[in-house]
């Protein structure tokens, strides 16, 4: 599986990335390592991941959200499921699932 992620950092700014292992991503963040952005503005939370069946995949995700305004990144976070029907409607695009949160 691979992961396509928005973060809040502690300057309330938004990062996207992607990665094949969300909980190892999340703990570099926190320690602020192998990221310039959020070494030099700190790692808050996780917002929401998604979860592709493909790098390829998981890095598309990751391109579009990146050219996404702020106020549109925030509403893929309160708003999901808008998201994704909307990447359906667009292309052959398969998100398996998406989660708010990491065990």
């Amino acid at each position: 599986m691979y992961y396509t992620y928005i973060i809040r950092c502690r300057d309330n700014s938004l990062y996207t990335g992607y990665t094949i292992d969300i909980k190892r991503r999340l703990r570099e963040h926190t320690k602020g390592i192998n990221s310039k952005y959020t070494r030099s503005r700190g790692f808050s939370k996780l917002e929401i991941y998604f979860v592709c069946k493909s790098k390829s995949d998981a890095m598309k995700l990751e391109y579009k959200i990146k050219q996404k305004s702020r106020y549109q990144k925030l509403n893929i976070i309160e708003n999901p499921e808008d998201f994704i029907q909307k990447l359906k409607q667009e292309e052959d695009f398969i998100v398996l699932e998406f989660d708010k949160k990491v065990d």
